[in-house]
């Protein structure tokens, strides 16, 4: 594994080698949630001549958090949240929109991460040379990159339909473009982005945390999309998040990026599944084993479009 040491000198290599590289994130409340921010920024800090992050006023020290990474490319936008768009988490696609109109004109290449994804130092020569290759191609609107969905604790991830398999994390610094929905992917001019496929993963963190921390952002989360109404209606209130209630996972066997290995080591999560005991209908158990063999996923949501 890569030292902490060589993976943050690797930056100085990157810098200054023509093309110019943005990186964007919005957060809020990255204490109170347990997001691993700081991570995720970290991870790409290396690629990036400069780091835009919309903090949205919070109820905690989120902002202290960004300042404490210390990096000079780090730029702080203060945003506030419009907690009443409510249709489909229109406001996390809100808050994205800011900090990409934040991303200077003199960026070829915009990435973005959301506040739990993170990128191995294994991938980022490759994904330096893929925007390098690409960033002259102007069909290329953006880089479709592979997702590894950590579930319960670091030792298991996602491997049925629940988890998306691949988003666009690597957009063309074209202010036409737009988050779209909750900030899944993105779109132009309301169509899917032309996008290629690269052999690189975002770990996506998200549901590792302790349950209490879990529980807390899934209740938060709701009412990004519903009303009150609803959510008395719906949402039980819980304090702790039960984990148990999943239908497939598998053993993860491959190593963490480095700038998790503190986060990992300190916490300690209670979490265990038998990937034998798999909870699948009949029909999406015929859909996996497609998927296993031919790689195609029947029915797969894909809000982009792979130029051949």
């Amino acid at each position: 594994m890569i030292s902490l040491f060589r993976y943050f000198a690797i930056s100085l290599f990157y810098k200054g080698q023509g093309m110019k590289i943005s990186g964007f994130t919005f957060i809020r409340n990255a204490i109170k949630y347990d997001y691993p921010v700081v991570e995720s920024i970290r991870s790409v800090l290396p690629l990036c001549d400069e780091f835009i992050v919309a903090v949205g006023k919070s109820e905690d020290h989120t902002r202290d958090l960004i300042t404490s990474i210390g990096s000079p490319i780090i730029r702080i936008i203060d945003t506030e949240w419009d907690e009443s768009l409510r249709k489909g988490g229109e406001v996390l696609a809100m808050e994205t929109n800011k900090a990409f109109d934040a991303v200077s004109p003199e960026s070829t290449w915009a990435m973005y991460l959301q506040g739990d994804e993170i990128i191995h130092e294994q991938y980022l020569d490759r994904l330096k040379n893929d925007m390098e290759k690409y960033g002259n191609d102007k069909e290329i609107e953006g880089l479709l990159l592979n997702y590894l969905h950590f579930y319960g604790s670091y030792d298991f991830v996602g491997n049925s339909r629940r988890w998306y398999r691949k988003e666009v994390r690597i957009i063309r610094n074209d202010k036409q473009i737009r988050s779209y929905k909750d900030a899944q992917g993105f779109r132009k001019q309301e169509k899917p982005l032309k996008v290629m496929p690269v052999e690189a993963f975002v770990y996506h963190y998200g549901w590792v945390k302790p349950p209490e921390f879990q529980q807390a952002r899934l209740n938060y989360f709701h009412t990004l999309w519903h009303n009150e109404k609803w959510m008395k209606r719906n949402i039980a209130s819980d304090d702790y998040f039960d984990y148990s209630k999943i239908d497939s996972l598998e053993r993860f066997h491959g190593t963490h990026p480095a700038v998790m290995q503190q986060r990992i080591a300190k916490e300690n999560c209670q979490f265990s599944f038998d990937p034998s005991k798999k909870q699948i209908s009949p029909f999406k158990r015929i859909s996996c084993f497609i998927e296993k063999k031919t790689s195609w996923r029947p029915g797969e949501y894909k809000n982009y479009k792979i130029i051949k």
